[in-house]
């Protein structure tokens, strides 16, 4: 008789079993014929134009990681909707402060502008270059320079 423990540990004995030899069989069944056109970057049918290696605007990123955040956030908010009689005003109000924050976070990302795909590009103030460069003194010029090496010599 086995116990629950033996149960599971047999149940995933098998299945990794099954795994690896499916996997072994697969590879000896099936036909080895690569060609230039079967090694190539699948495009959705559409030819591959340029290296794969491209680089990829961080905006796709920031707005994924972003959604994610929210898209987390916001289900932690159905389990509250369902319970949040039984806990009286008390849970009714953290539910709301949860809420506020997340519009406050959602808020935030607007106004900073991670939301938008296209940013205005920022144009650094140009500063005033007379106010940096001090006024410089002419001490000589080349004129000079050559009568003093002529009366040296």
């Amino acid at each position: 008789m086995l116990t629950e423990f033996g149960k599971a540990f047999t149940f995933l004995l098998f299945s990794m079993i099954f795994v690896v030899i499916t996997v072994f069989m697969a590879k000896f069944i099936r036909p080895a014929r690569p060609t230039k056109e079967k090694q190539t970057t699948y495009e959705c049918g559409e030819n591959p134009e340029g290296s794969p290696w491209v680089k990829f605007n961080i905006r796709f990123y920031v707005v994924a990681l972003i959604f994610l955040i929210f898209d987390v956030e916001i289900v932690l908010i159905v389990p509250w909707a369902l319970v949040y009689k039984d806990f009286g005003m008390g849970g009714f109000f953290v539910g709301v402060v949860f809420i506020v924050l997340l519009l406050l976070g959602m808020v935030y990302e607007w106004r900073k502008g991670d939301l938008e795909w296209i940013r205005p590009k920022m144009v650094p103030p140009r500063p005033n270059i007379k106010q940096y460069v001090p006024e410089a003194k002419v001490v000589s010029t080349s004129s000079d320079v050559s009568l003093e090496n002529s009366n040296q010599g």
